[in-house]
């Protein structure tokens, strides 16, 4: 008679458990090197099991009462009745102004006559007088006519965006635009990339129709082996966003030709994760691999 694992008698609670702990672990150092305290943490928790108790799990035909919202969350009652009226509503929060130079960027991605075949940005003549439309004078004339291309130009040497070669041609060298540390902007993305990606996974395991989520994940490679995986998840990567951008740009350009049809809203990410093997590395031969699914 086979064995029975440990793992199959677990409790599913303790399964659950251990899930939440390895996802907030990575949330919790972001918030204590931030200067983010317990209290205030604890106090947006109580806040957020309300908001989403009272918005998701109403009755058909039933007011939802703080006794339920209560009942559903464990938030003492005298809790709920003061925070119900102050949760602020997640859908009215708009994002910050995107910065000029993340949509200078992604309008040299999303056009096709500004990319090579593999969608990878081509350079571009400094002028207009030398490059016509396919110049980095025109393409920030068609993002803003507010800022001179000069001075767009002169800050991306600064940080390093971009690079004039020998013909007098701009050409990006990171391929996308990343804002400074404690940014706004950069700030935003963390939580709309975190979000959408967990609310992928939530749709999925609360029975959804499935959406995109798949990864490639080994255990026990040397170094030098996932530094050539890394290299190799980033061009792929980049190209699968690329086609996408170009894709989903063509659609928003149609969209403003006629008014679209159940309007919604859409993420796609890639993203490659690498740490140390706990305690110990595992031999060569004897990989732990597996391509999650929805």
């Amino acid at each position: 008679m086979p064995e029975v694992k440990d793992t199959e008698k677990r409790d599913p609670s303790h399964t659950w458990s251990d899930s939440f702990r390895r996802i907030l672990r990575p949330l919790v150092r972001v918030m204590l090197a931030r200067g983010l305290h317990y209290p205030a943490i604890a106090e947006m928790l109580k806040s957020l099991f309300i908001e989403v108790a009272d918005k998701e799990f109403k009755l058909d035909n039933k007011r939802q009462t703080d006794s339920r919202v209560s009942l559903l969350t464990g938030v003492h009652r005298k809790d709920v009745k003061r925070l119900r009226r102050v949760t602020p509503d997640e859908s009215a929060q708009a994002a910050p102004q995107v910065s000029l130079g993340a949509q200078i960027i992604a309008a040299w991605n999303a056009n096709p006559a500004l990319v090579d075949e593999e969608g990878v940005p081509l350079p571009l003549a400094r002028f207009a007088q030398d490059g016509g439309e396919r110049s980095f004078e025109a393409l920030v004339k068609t993002v803003s006519t507010d800022i001179h291309p000069r001075a767009v130009l002169d800050e991306w040497l600064r940080r390093g965006v971009a690079k004039i070669n020998e013909h007098n041609q701009v050409y990006l060298i990171t391929e996308a635009f990343i804002p400074d540390a404690g940014d706004e902007e950069k700030i935003f993305y963390f939580g709309h990339d975190l979000h959408d990606h967990a609310a992928a996974s939530a749709h999925n395991i609360l029975g959804g129709t499935p959406m995109l989520e798949r990864c490639v994940h080994y255990d026990g490679l040397d170094a030098e082996a996932i530094a050539k995986i890394r290299e190799l998840a980033t061009r792929h990567g980049m190209r699968a966003l690329r086609a996408i951008n170009i894709r989903a740009a063509e659609a928003l350009n149609q969209g403003r030709e006629r008014a679209p049809v159940n309007p919604a809203r859409m993420t796609f990410g890639v993203y490659f994760y690498e740490e140390p093997r706990q305690g110990g590395a595992t031999a060569p031969d004897t990989p732990d691999s597996k391509e999650a699914q929805p």
